[in-house]
């Protein structure tokens, strides 16, 4: 198993263990030192930052993976998670189609980075506009 292949495996486990939300299980994929950004710049801790933020923006929330990217650089692996949200706001409303692109590097088998982008921030902004809205 080539090392970006190796790296896409840590953080497709990393993904499905954040999505059930089992957040001690994602962490043992992070770097003590991890350093995770989301939109609008938010920092986070660790896994657990992760899913408390995730419990305060949605009712529950799953990715729709399409597809993984990855990259050797010289001492680390980038890898690139792109695909859509799905699931229910706080009001109850459900949505999909809300798409993301998760950056993360990984290094000796650990995500070292994590960079969260996703069109959730204008969703909440202007929730009159339908977007897949089931």
């Amino acid at each position: 198993m080539s090392e970006t292949d190796k790296a896409v495996e840590i953080v497709s486990q990393f993904l499905e263990a954040s999505m059930k939300p089992d957040p001690e299980t994602a962490a043992t994929f992070m770097d003590e030192q991890v350093k995770i950004t989301f939109t609008g710049r938010r920092e986070m801790a660790n896994a657990q930052a992760i899913t408390a933020f995730n419990q305060q923006r949605y009712q529950w929330i799953k990715k729709d993976i399409v597809q993984y990217d990855a990259v050797q650089k010289a001492d680390h692996c980038v890898v690139y998670s792109i695909g859509y949200l799905y699931g229910q706001w706080p009001d109850g409303r459900h949505f999909n189609g809300n798409r993301y692109t998760d950056r993360f590097e990984v290094k000796n088998g650990k995500i070292t980075k994590m960079d969260v982008l996703n069109d959730s921030a204008e969703w909440i902004l202007t929730p009159e506009i339908n977007r897949e809205q089931v």
